[in-house]
């Protein structure tokens, strides 16, 4: 499942009908010069987050706009994402710390953007931030009011399977860790104002508003799930142990409602059979759904596997019942293959007609008719419905506020060729709020967005933000080595393999540990800060963390003792996840041993560290695109509308790549006008230049200075480079010895035929067969291929408006 707009807020608060007055003190604003220095992020799921860096990184302030009380969106929810089982917090934590502590994002939670005047490089936002009822500036995170107040009410975090106090986070990583007091559960007895040590309760605290100017805009809001009652006859609401696909990640997730038990809700026991039904609000035109949610069949999938990893293997049963398995993310069909091969998933193709409850047993009984036609029943102890993806709820009123299109279903109107443009200049879209898709996905998007929003802004880059500024280093070289462990639970991704609490009490023992603890998320913003404290208490000057993978992770740890005044290579992680939890699951002794062991090794490592100091050097601000197709080319417009050189290297002897084989789409949008202004657009731009018949041969340098050496038909010329954007995009597979391919004429493929179909020498007499997956999703290629069915479907259509009478 994918992620960005989190869920139904836990603490809602009447919505706001009129802005209130705010006194300002006037000020004096010097005359503007070019576009606006800062960009505004409308929401702050893993769209939002990645747009926000990107730009942020970049030297631009910005202003990330979440309706939540903290960031962090769907994915946020999740157990673990699909295809690598990766723990999803573990992925997320280091962009939720990146974001919170950002010198150039301000995060505004709580909080809504009411208005948006003005134009592009030049809007003025409006946004309202509801009242928390607690003053942030003094709010600790400490959670006193939480543990103190009596009052308990719905978590919306874990989708209605656990619960909440009245004044509480919205879930234990949050960012910014800020409680809130939720006044349409509280009773009023003020409890929470006289345990809380930092005075913070502020009852009568009223909506803030505040004007914002920002150069360009990016709606990352992310999506809605479809009810569980959308098909009331599948039991949702009136049956306890039929939840929905979010619900169930609640369950599977460590910081869920049971710890990471699976457990029925009727009862508390282990389930031996589980289903997952399909389609649930999607593809359903009859519910006003007749699109694919793109992600539902992987993510059934994933929760299958995870939750025979929870109960065994053997022990537990996982059913799934769907019409079409849609699998054509990378390495998603290798997923599911996986599944069925090793996991032994069932799959049956079927449509559910309902689902019925044993009165006695709580048991769900599933009737069905199977392919043959025959009406079947099975019996399972919980059922999965794997609901859809919606557009946002507050879709229209974004669309109003920010004055942009939706398309017919209730998405952000964009382009086949612009997909991240809204229709409003200056305006952009990322993730679901443009249509369902799935993780990497989606953070592709993200990084486009930023990159559009960029291009507005970059001529006043660096504006209005403000230099980092870091404590002086401590000079530890004279002193003896003190350092601190800490070690990850990582949910269950290590404790339910590692004996997590043995490996801390090994810690304390090695030399040179002066302390040592576990933490259940040690990537996430409080544990961050509890390493900064103890490094200041207990003057650590050394730190080892013993967590998942250093690829992603460390740059987290070495920022955060770079905040504590210690130079950033004195931090070892030792990896637990990657080398001990995941490669050792069936001998928990031997990788606890195993654990000790790495944590040994990188303590004595840091004992022997000395500080390493780097020297900035110069950045060639230019980029080489290799490949000149569609994505070639928005690519190197991106470089140049930046104000960056872009080299653009094409093989062939003009731009386009596959575009130029392609004479329809399935959209109305004409493919060689397309290309055509793309390649004008190109040609009109001092900033890129075009090496066509020209290929790299040769590539040498560093992240930053690369030396790229590219045969042209003038002869191999050197261009010395800052990045290289690879774009060279795929071959079409001919099927050389299949299905008389190469043999006969009248066979041949999808692409092949749309050229014949635009020539007007198609055989339209018919009969005509579209044979499906050739070479895909076969053993030498693991994957479906995306286009296939849909290019199936457009020549079809085309060869029936030629000759309405040809069998097809």
């Amino acid at each position: 499942m994918t992620e960005e707009e989190t869920p139904m807020e836990d603490n809602v608060e009447p919505e706001v009908h009129e802005d209130p007055e705010v006194p300002e003190a006037p000020k004096e604003t010097p005359e503007r010069v070019g576009p606006v220095g800062s960009a505004l992020v409308i929401g702050s799921g893993i769209a939002g987050m990645q747009t926000a860096l990107d730009m942020a990184d970049t030297n631009i302030l910005v202003h990330v706009v979440e309706d939540q009380a903290g960031i962090g969106g769907w994915m946020s929810m999740l157990d673990k994402t699909f295809p690598t089982n990766d723990c999803a917090m573990c992925t997320l934590a280091p962009k939720l710390v990146a974001v919170g502590r950002h010198h150039n994002i301000v995060l505004h939670t709580n909080a809504r953007v009411t208005s948006l005047e003005g134009e592009a490089g030049e809007f003025t936002s409006k946004i309202v931030e509801r009242p928390r009822f607690i003053d942030a500036d003094k709010c600790t995170g400490c959670g006193f009011c939480g543990q103190y107040c009596p009052v308990e009410a719905i978590s919306n975090f874990d989708v209605a399977m656990g619960e909440r106090t009245a004044v509480s986070v919205l879930f234990p990583q949050t960012v910014p860790l800020l409680y809130s007091i939720d006044r349409e559960s509280c009773i009023g007895c003020g409890l929470c104002e006289e345990v809380c040590p930092a005075h913070a309760v502020e009852y009568m605290q009223e909506p803030i508003t505040q004007e914002v100017d920002v150069g360009a805009v990016v709606l990352a809001a992310g999506f809605a799930e479809v009810p569980g009652d959308t098909r009331p006859e599948y039991g949702w609401g009136r049956f306890p142990n039929v939840i929905t696909a979010p619900q169930f990640e609640r369950v599977l997730s460590a910081s869920g409602p049971y710890g990471g038990e699976v457990l029925r809700a009727s009862d508390g026991t282990h389930p031996k059979k589980i289903a997952w039904l399909q389609c649930v609000g999607s593809r359903d035109p009859h519910h006003g759904r007749p699109y694919c949610s793109s992600v539902c069949c992987t993510y059934a999938t994933k929760e299958a596997i995870i939750a025979k990893e929870h109960l065994g293997r053997e022990d537990v049963d996982c059913h799934i019942f769907f019409m079409d398995m849609r699998t054509y993310g990378k390495a998603f069909e290798e997923y599911y293959n996986r599944a069925k091969n090793e996991y032994h998933v069932k799959y049956t193709r079927c449509r559910i007609g309902e689902v019925r409850e044993d009165a006695a047993t709580r048991d769900l009984i599933i009737v069905y008719e199977d392919e043959a036609g025959n009406k079947m029943s099975e019996t399972f102890d919980m059922v999965v419905l794997s609901t859809g993806l919606d557009p946002p709820v507050n879709s229209t009123e974004l669309a109003e506020t920010f004055d942009i299109e939706l398309d017919e279903m209730g998405y952000a109107k964009t382009g086949i060729f612009s997909p991240v443009d809204t229709t409003r200049e200056g305006i952009y879209v990322c993730g679901a709020l443009e249509g369902p898709k799935d993780i990497p996905d989606t953070v592709a998007q993200a990084s486009a967005a930023a990159a559009r929003a960029e291009a507005i802004i970059a001529p006043s880059r660096g504006t209005e933000v403000t230099p980092i500024e870091l404590p002086e280093e401590k000079d530890v070289t004279v002193e003896e080595p003190r350092i601190g462990v800490f070690v990850c639970h990582c949910g269950i991704n290590i404790g339910g393999v590692v004996d997590v609490p043995d490996v801390v009490e090994y810690a304390k023992k090695l030399p040179s540990v002066v302390y040592a603890e576990h933490n259940l998320y040690t990537c996430s913003q409080d544990t961050q800060d509890k390493i900064k404290e103890k490094v200041a208490e207990l003057g650590l000057n050394r730190v080892v963390v013993a967590s998942c993978t250093p690829r992603t992770h460390e740059p987290l740890f070495q920022d955060t003792i770079s905040e504590a005044a210690l130079n950033p290579h004195l931090f070892d992680l030792a990896s637990l996840r990657e080398h001990v939890s995941w490669v050792h699951q069936g001998d928990h002794a031997a990788a606890t041993r195993k654990a000790k062991r790495l944590v040994a090794m990188s303590v004595d490592k840091v004992r022997h560290s000395i500080p390493v100091h780097k020297e900035p050097s110069a950045v060639e601000p230019t980029g080489l695109v290799l490949g000149g197709g569609p994505a070639g080319i928005a690519a190197a417009l991106g470089l140049a509308e930046q104000g960056l050189k872009a080299y653009l290297v094409e093989r062939q002897d003009k731009l386009g790549g596959n575009l130029h084989r392609l004479p329809h789409l399935m959209e109305d949008e004409d493919p060689k006008e397309a290309l055509e202004q793309m390649v004008s657009r190109v040609e009109a731009s001092d900033n890129i230049e075009v090496l066509l018949s020209s290929e790299l041969v040769e590539l040498g340098g560093v992240i930053g200075n690369f030396d790229a050496t590219i045969r042209t038909p003038k002869g191999d010329q050197t261009f010395h480079v800052g990045a290289i954007i690879v774009a060279t995009g795929a071959y079409e597979l001919e099927p050389k010895g299949e299905y008389m391919f190469g043999e006969d004429d009248r066979v041949m493929t999808a692409i092949q035929a749309g050229e014949a179909i635009d020539r007007g020498d198609f055989p339209l007499e018919g009969p005509v067969a579209f044979v499906h997956c050739v070479g895909s999703r076969i053993p030498e290629r693991e994957y479906c291929s995306r286009v296939c069915c849909s290019t199936a479907m457009k020549n079809a259509i085309h060869i029936k408006e030629l000759s309405p009478e040809t069998d097809v």
